[in-house]
C-alpha cells in the first residue's frame, strides 16, 4: 500500500513528507541552518514537542533554544535531567524533597532535603552524572494518565505538593513526563531527548545550590557566576515568610483558601508589608540628611501605590514628603530616541531630560522656589500649570521612575542626600517542588489586568508589547538593583488568586488565530491550578488594588 505523503511548508519552501513522521526527524533535514538548535515547533500556530508526528498539510515553524519559548523548554528540560541525577546519585530513599525556588543569575537556586549530605563532592558526583545522561541522549517521554492515578503516584513518590495541587485541577487527564525510571510532572513543553541539553553547570550556594544555566539569547553560553546578594535576602525572606504561613506552593494555598477562607491570610500578608515600609521609613528619618528617596523596578511593580504608602509612613515620622514622578521630565516627543526597531524609546535614560531635572532637584535642595513639569502624553510636550513646590527642613522628595536608581539621572545630587529603594513583584509561591512561578509571569499578569482597566488596552496587545518591556528592563533597571539601599517585594501570596477573575476573560478574548495565542493559552493553564477568590477584602491601599481598581490613591 502505498504510503500516504503530506506537504509541508516551511520558511516559504513547501516540501513532501510521510504521513506519521515526527518533527525532530523533519527538524534534523534543517539541521545547522538555524541559529540555534530547534527544540520545539509549531505545526500552524499551535506549539508542538518534537515526539508528536505530522498528520496533515501544514506550515511548520522551528522554535530554537534562542526563542523565549524554546529557552524555557531547556531550562525545565535541565531541571528534569539534575532531579534524576540527584536521585541516581544519592538514592531515592535518601532524598526526603528536592525544592526549585527562585532565579539566580541564569540559573535556579534549589534546595535538599533528606540524608544525603549536600557538598562539593556530591554536586560533582550529580553533574558527572548529568553528562551521561546528556550524552546517552536518553529520551524524555511523555505519558497521559488520569488525574486520579496522578495523585496516587505522588503520594508513592512522596512528591506531597504535587499530589495536593492536583486535588483541585477539574482536568481528567495529566501529562507526566519521565526520563529512564525518573517520572515527574512538569508545566510545560519538554526537549525530545537530553541530548539537547549540553550547556549547564553545577554551584554550592548558601544552604543549596545553583543549576546554571544559558541566558536567553545565547543558548550555548554559561554567563559567569554572579550572584545578587540583595535580591536574593530579599526573597529568602518571602520564602520563609511563606513558610511561616504553611503557605509554599499554590496546593498549600488552595488548602487554606478552602478551608479557612482567604481573609486571615490577606491580612497577615498586609500587614507584613505595611511593617516593612514602615521600617523603610524609620530607617530613611533616623539617617537625617536624606532628601531624596529615588524608588524604581520594573512594570508592573506597585511603585506607584508604594511610594503613596512609604509618603503615609514618612509623614508618620515626622517628615513632609512630596512625590515627583521622572516621566513629567521626558524630553519633547518628537526628540524621544529611537529604538533599533525604529520605534521611539520612552524607556531609556536619553528619553528623560536629565539637565532640567537635576536643575529642578538641586533648586529644591538650596530652598529655592520651583515650578515642576507635567508631562502631557496625549500631546508630547511638558507643560507648567502653576505646581510651585519650595523645600523646608522636613521636607523630603519622593521620586519614582524606572531609572531612579542610576546616578546619571542625578549626577548633581549628593550621595548622601539619596535613600535608593528597589521594588519588584518577586513570586514567593512555587506551583509544586519542581515548578516555580516566574517572578515575570506575576508582572505580566498584573499588567494585563490593569492596562485593560485603565487604559483600554487588550491582553492581545500587551502582550504582544511585553517583549520590549522586558528588554527595557534588562537595559536599564536590573543592571542598578544591587545599588538599592533597601529591596521591596511586592508581591502577595495570594493575589494570583484574586487576579484570576479579572485575568481569564481577558486572555480568552484572544484568538485562536493571533500569535499571542500561544501565551494566553499557557497562562489560562496555568490560572486552572489556582482557586479564584473575589478582591471585596482586599484594602484600599493594597498594592493589588492598582491593577484590580479601587485604590484609595491616585493610581
Amino acid at each position: 500500500m502505498e504510503q500516504k505523503m503530506v506537504k509541508v511548508t516551511v520558511a516559504g519552501e513547501t516540501r513532501e513528507y510521510p504521513a506519521g513522521i515526527c518533527y525532530a526527524d523533519i527538524a534534523k533535514e534543517f539541521e545547522g541552518l538555524t541559529d540555534a538548535p530547534v527544540i520545539l515547533v509549531t505545526v500552524n500556530g499551535k506549539l508542538r514537542e518534537l515526539h508528536k508526528r505530522l498528520k496533515k498539510d501544514c506550515t511548520l515553524t522551528f522554535v530554537t533554544t534562542k526563542d523565549q519559548i524554546g529557552h524555557k523548554t531547556y531550562k525545565r528540560s535541565a531541571c528534569l535531567i539534575l532531579l534524576k541525577a540527584v536521585y541516581d546519585v544519592a538514592g531515592s530513599g535518601n532524598v526526603d524533597k528536592v525544592m526549585i525556588h527562585y532565579s539566580v543569575g541564569s540559573g535556579y537556586y534549589f534546595t535538599m532535603e533528606g540524608r544525603t549530605v549536600l557538598n562539593q563532592e556530591f554536586l560533582d558526583q550529580v553533574k558527572h552524572r548529568m553528562r551521561e545522561i546528556v550524552d546517552a541522549k536518553m529520551p524524555i517521554v511523555k505519558r497521559s494518565v488520569g488525574t486520579d492515578e496522578a495523585i496516587s503516584l505522588f503520594h508513592q513518590h512522596r512528591m506531597y505538593d504535587k499530589e495536593k495541587l492536583f486535588r483541585y485541577r477539574r482536568v481528567s487527564r495529566v501529562n507526566l513526563y519521565s526520563i529512564g525510571n525518573f517520572e515527574d510532572y512538569f508545566y510545560g513543553f519538554m526537549a525530545h531527548h537530553a541530548g539537547y541539553i549540553r550547556y549547564f553547570d553545577l554551584k554550592l550556594y548558601d544552604e543549596g545550590f545553583v543549576l546554571e544555566l544559558p541566558e536567553s539569547g545565547h543558548p550555548d553560553v554559561i554567563p559567569p557566576f554572579s550572584p545578587e546578594e540583595k535580591i536574593f535576602r530579599v526573597q529568602k525572606e518571602s520564602q520563609e515568610w511563606g513558610e511561616k504561613m504553611d503557605i509554599s506552593s499554590v496546593g498549600d494555598l488552595n488548602d487554606r483558601i478552602t478551608k479557612e477562607g482567604v481573609r486571615s491570610i490577606l491580612l497577615v500578608q498586609e500587614a507584613l508589608q505595611e511593617a516593612r515600609i514602615s521600617r523603610i521609613a524609620e530607617e530613611i528619618a533616623a539617617m537625617g540628611n536624606i532628601k531624596f528617596v529615588m524608588i524604581a523596578g520594573p512594570s508592573s511593580s506597585g511603585k506607584t501605590t508604594f511610594s503613596h504608602r512609604l509618603s503615609i509612613q514618612l509623614m508618620a515620622h515626622g517628615m513632609r514628603p512630596h512625590p515627583i514622578a521622572v516621566d513629567n521630565y521626558f524630553v519633547e516627543r518628537e526628540n524621544t530616541p529611537l529604538d533599533e526597531y525604529g520605534e521611539k524609546n520612552y524607556e531609556c535614560l536619553e528619553a528623560i531630560d536629565v539637565e532640567l531635572f537635576n536643575r529642578d532637584m538641586l533648586a529644591l535642595m538650596r530652598g529655592e522656589r520651583v515650578e515642576l513639569p507635567v508631562y502631557n502624553f496625549k500631546t508630547g510636550h511638558r507643560e507648567y500649570k502653576g505646581d510651585f513646590l519650595e523645600m523646608g527642613p522636613d521636607d523630603i522628595l519622593v521620586i519614582e521612575g524606572i531609572h531612579g536608581l542610576n546616578d546619571r539621572l542625578s549626577y548633581a545630587l549628593p550621595k548622601e542626600s539619596k535613600f535608593k529603594i528597589y521594588i519588584s513583584a518577586l513570586t514567593q509561591l512555587n506551583i509544586d517542588e519542581h515548578n516555580r512561578i516566574p517572578t515575570t509571569d506575576g508582572r505580566l499578569i498584573r499588567r494585563i489586568v490593569r492596562d485593560a482597566r485603565t487604559r483600554g488596552t487588550s491582553a492581545k496587545e500587551t502582550i504582544a508589547r511585553w517583549p520590549s518591556v522586558r528588554r527595557g528592563e534588562e537595559e536599564n533597571i536590573f543592571p542598578f538593583q544591587e545599588e538599592a539601599d533597601v529591596m521591596f517585594n511586592s508581591a502577595l501570596v495570594y493575589e494570583l488568586a484574586c487576579l484570576k477573575l479579572y485575568a481569564e476573560p481577558l486572555l480568552f478574548g484572544i484568538d485562536k488565530s493571533e500569535p499571542e495565542y500561544v501565551e494566553a493559552k499557557r497562562l489560562l493553564k496555568f490560572f486552572d491550578y489556582f482557586v479564584a477568590v473575589p478582591s471585596e477584602d482586599i484594602p484600599q491601599n493594597s498594592i493589588l488594588r492598582e491593577f484590580v481598581g479601587g485604590s484609595c490613591f491616585d493610581v
